[in-house]
């Protein structure tokens, strides 16, 4: 109930029975990133700052919040999201920013990264 937005003037967008049906299993470790996202929708945001939310979760675990931020485009929802795993970055993203030795050394869609062999080979692959 903390990071719950008392609504001005308007029904709040969210309840608690909308995060217990999207979010049904809050308790276990890897889980737990779920919960953050429940009580950030909470607060009826606009925008949602993501820091790695994959970081540590098993598979299974990680196709779930995958899916959950893709699904924060159709609520309406924008996010700055921060991942080193590419494959769901650029599922989730519409635009890409790359940054390396703290500068943007690329800008564009994913399809641009995908194209630009160059910044892929010197930024990306290992």
């Amino acid at each position: 109930m903390l990071g719950q937005k008392k609504a001005k003037g308007r029904a709040p967008r969210w309840s608690f029975e909308d995060m217990y049906r999207i979010f049904p299993r809050l308790l276990s470790g890897g889980e737990q990133q779920m919960l953050t996202l429940c009580r950030t929708l909470m607060g009826d945001p606009d925008l949602i700052m993501i820091d790695e939310p994959t970081e540590g979760l098993a598979p299974k675990i990680v196709e779930l919040v995958s899916e959950y931020l893709k699904e924060l485009k159709n609520w309406g929802i924008s996010d700055l999201l921060v991942e080193k795993k590419l494959a769901i970055a650029l599922d989730i993203s519409q635009r890409v920013y790359i940054m390396g030795h703290g500068a943007i050394v690329f800008e564009g869609t994913p399809a641009d990264l995908k194209s630009n062999a160059k910044v892929c080979e010197e930024w990306l692959e290992v």
